[in-house]
């Protein structure tokens, strides 16, 4: 899934029992999201929760919320 997390894009993937994000470039390049880790055992309807408490100071003016873009 990709997720607009406060204004940086990132990709969520489910790969080997463990979620595996990525941040995406505006080339269309990604790189995996080293300081980014999502508990294995989080079920997919819980990750966009987990990542607006994980990043909230990433949040600023026009910047409020996590949202799925795909």
């Amino acid at each position: 899934m990709k997720l607009d997390v406060y204004g940086k894009e990132v990709e969520v993937i489910r790969s080997d029992s463990r979620w595996c994000v990525y941040y995406l470039g505006a080339e269309g390049k990604k790189r995996i999201a080293q300081d980014l880790n999502i508990p294995s055992d989080l079920p997919e309807s819980e990750v966009m929760d987990f990542l607006a408490d994980l990043c909230h100071e990433w949040a600023g003016p026009g910047r409020v919320e996590v949202i799925r873009i795909r």
